[in-house]
């Protein structure tokens, strides 16, 4: 399902975060109604409730047997819960979801990760020491800091507020959850929430970036990761 995007602005400020704001208390999470959109771990197959709906390339999530894509790519999973989401909302944030799914079992995704380059290398700027190769499996081991278990399973909480300034979403490392901004939500396209889902996910897996606009931060593991998300999942709108 495709929704209308805002101007040039929003593909500028895609994925912009502020990763040091205060996360709130356990005692607001408990108080909110809540809706878990995907539990499943087995492969994606385009025929779960996370993948409603199919799109040009939905071939893909399964390659054939020559692939060198890895099973635990095929088979990632998701845990994800929404925080006071609305009907239109959670569908959104679910065909969000889908594609992340699709998009990870791709030889694309995998090819651009392990090949990225910055600086001359196959590397990613800010990458805690690790190789392109040590990254990616990173993604397929899917072990957040707050819940480290190798489980093959985006584990996270997703919560929306709004605030007029250029922040598409942020969170911290003692909070399971990560914070959407609902001026940019509201009207981004399935594959952009997924860029989103994924940059934020990723920094809870341990993966920063200068919190100032650098000139390297777009290269950082979050930002760089996030955009190829939302790129090549536009093939599945």
């Amino acid at each position: 399902m495709k929704y209308k995007m805002m101007a040039m602005m929003l593909t500028l400020s895609l994925l912009s975060v502020s990763c040091d704001k205060s996360g709130g208390s356990s005692s607001e999470e408990s108080t909110e109604s809540t809706t878990t959109v995907t539990g499943d771990t087995g492969p994606d197959t385009g025929n779960g409730t996370t993948d409603s709906g199919s799109g040009p390339g939905g071939t893909t999530t399964v390659p054939p047997p020559t692939s060198t894509v890895p099973q635990l790519a095929l088979s990632l999973g998701g845990n994800i819960t929404l925080y006071s989401f609305t009907t239109a909302q959670t569908e959104k944030y679910n065909d969000a979801v889908a594609i992340v799914k699709k998009v990870v079992a791709t030889e694309e995704f995998r090819s651009r990760v392990l090949n990225y380059t910055y600086s001359g290398a196959k590397q990613f700027a800010n990458n805690n020491g690790r190789t392109n190769a040590q990254v990616y499996q990173s993604i397929l081991d899917a072990a957040e800091t707050l819940k480290p278990a190798k489980n093959n399973i985006i584990d996270i909480g997703v919560k929306l507020y709004y605030e007029a300034n250029s922040v598409v979403g942020w969170t911290n490392g003692s909070i399971t959850y990560i914070n959407v901004n609902t001026k940019f939500f509201n009207s981004f396209d399935a594959n952009e929430v997924a860029g989103n889902l994924f940059h934020e996910w990723l920094h809870k897996l341990g993966y920063g970036h200068d919190s100032a606009a650098t000139a390297k931060r777009p290269y950082s593991v979050p930002y760089a990761i996030g955009y190829m998300i939302r790129d090549i999942g536009s093939d599945f709108l």
